[in-house]
Formats: C-alpha cells, structure tokens, sequence
C-alpha cells in the first residue's frame, strides 16, 4: 500500500504536465491517493481533462478563486461527491506580466490588489471551504518562492505576494492545527513552468541557481512531489506552519560560487 492510500486530494493550478501542481499529483497518485483537480476556463480543462484522466481522475471543478460564487459551487460539489477532504495542495498564482518586467516601485494599485487576491488570499478562502470537509484532520499545502524574502530580479510585486502567502501559512498552521489541519508550503528554485516563464530573465535566473546551489541542481518536478508525499503523509504528522526549501540548496548562499565570480 502507498503512503497515502486511502486519501483525497483536491489539487488546483495543474496547467499542462510540466506544472509543479501535475509533478505533486503524479506523486500523490503513486502513492495511491484518490484525486480531484480544478481548472479556470474551457481552455485550461481541456490541458488538465487528459492528465487528470491519466491518474484516474473524473473530478474536474471549474473554479474562479476570485469569485465567492465559484468557489462555493466548487466545494459544494466536491462536498457532494466526496464528502471528506485529506488534502489541499494550491498552487494557484498570477500577476500582469508587464508589472513583472519593470521595477517594483511602479507597482500599479489594480495590479497589486489583483495578484495578492489571486497569489495570497485565494489561499485562506480554500482552506476555509476544505475545513469542514476535514472532520479526521488533514493537510494543506501551497507553492512559495525565495523572491519572498530576498530582491529577485523581475521578480516585483509576485514577491511581496509570497511574503504574505508565507505568513499566511504560519497563522493558518495556528488556527487550524487543534483540528488536525497542517499548512505548510514548498518553496522550489526556479522551475521551467508556464508561471515560470512569465517572469524576465527566466532562463538567466534558472542558469544562475543551477550554476551556485550548492548540489549544482534545480528542483525537479519529482524532487517536489516526494517532498509533497511527505508534508501530506503522517510521516509529516508533526510539521506545519513550515517554509520547505527544494532549491538544490541555493537559499543557504550569500555570494556566487567562486567559479562563478
């Protein structure tokens, strides 16, 4: 039997297969874990219908998370059908990519708004709907980056957003803990993704981490999804609250290897 044989988990932001949600699916699945996906838009269900498919998937929500209405529906069905709920796993960003392409300071206000809505508040609006379908205790999980607490080039308000995202995690893992519910959070290095791409000088950015982390690695889709597997598991009965670094190591340095200089 898998480690999470028995469990269901709800996984939004799978965009196509090379997306950090699908290498957290793909693992949870191995490890026998009954899963459900969200999508935003014909255009997206249509990428995730096959994959979700794959692992033997029929559930598929369209969700809006800016929309109060959407999500309802979206947790009312699921409530429906399921009845229970183990795991969350969100990894759901988003913000203009023209303001991730200038300096910070010209951060417009709709945009700031709009991506800590998308990229930080979506996440207390999940967990507050995954709650009751928690009764036996359960684990939420989210997707974070080092541009949280240190200037990334390009990086601009999607950092201040994970900033927020970060101790959001820590004031949920508090409040729901006497409940059984651990919230934790990934944080990988650069990754080769869609939402990746969107960022200036992404492949500058994915050279330089992959040249100076200390294992001279990035992430893979499958480093993450075994730390996934764990945080989700009872092998992570006693963790919550945490920022889980897989970044091949690059967050312990302070200068460029010195080949590198």
């Amino acid at each position: 039997m898998g480690l999470l044989q028995g469990k269901r988990a709800l996984v939004m932001g799978v965009a196509n297969d090379r997306s950090i949600a699908w290498g957290i699916a793909s693992a949870l699945a191995a490890q026998g874990a009954e899963l459900a996906f969200t999508y935003q838009g014909e255009a997206f269900g249509k990428r995730v219908e096959p994959l979700a498919a794959s692992v033997g998937s029929d559930l598929l929500l369209d969700v809006d998370v800016t929309d109060d209405a959407s999500l309802d529906a979206a947790f009312a069905k699921l409530a429906e059908r399921w009845g229970r709920l183990d795991i969350l796993v969100h990894a759901i960003a988003f913000s203009s990519k023209e303001e991730l392409s200038g300096r910070f300071v010209d951060t417009s206000r709709a945009n700031f708004k709009n991506s800590l809505d998308i990229s930080c508040y979506s996440l207390i609006e999940v967990a507050r709907r995954s709650r009751p379908l928690m009764q036996a205790g359960g684990t939420v999980l989210t997707m974070t980056y080092g541009g949280s607490n240190r200037v990334t080039p390009f990086y601009n308000v999607m950092g201040v957003a994970k900033a927020a995202l970060e101790s959001a995690v820590r004031y949920l893992a508090n409040d729901l803990g006497p409940e059984g519910i651990r919230v934790n959070a990934i944080s990988p290095g650069p990754m080769k993704t869609l939402a990746g791409a969107a960022i200036g000088g992404a492949r500058k950015t994915y050279r330089h981490t992959e040249a100076n982390a200390p294992l001279r690695a990035n992430a893979t889709l499958e480093a993450i999804g075994g730390t996934a597997v764990w945080l989700c598991s009872d092998w992570g009965a006693c963790t919550t609250g945490e920022v889980v670094m897989v970044d091949g190591g690059y967050h312990v340095l302070g200068m460029p290897q010195p080949e590198n200089i």
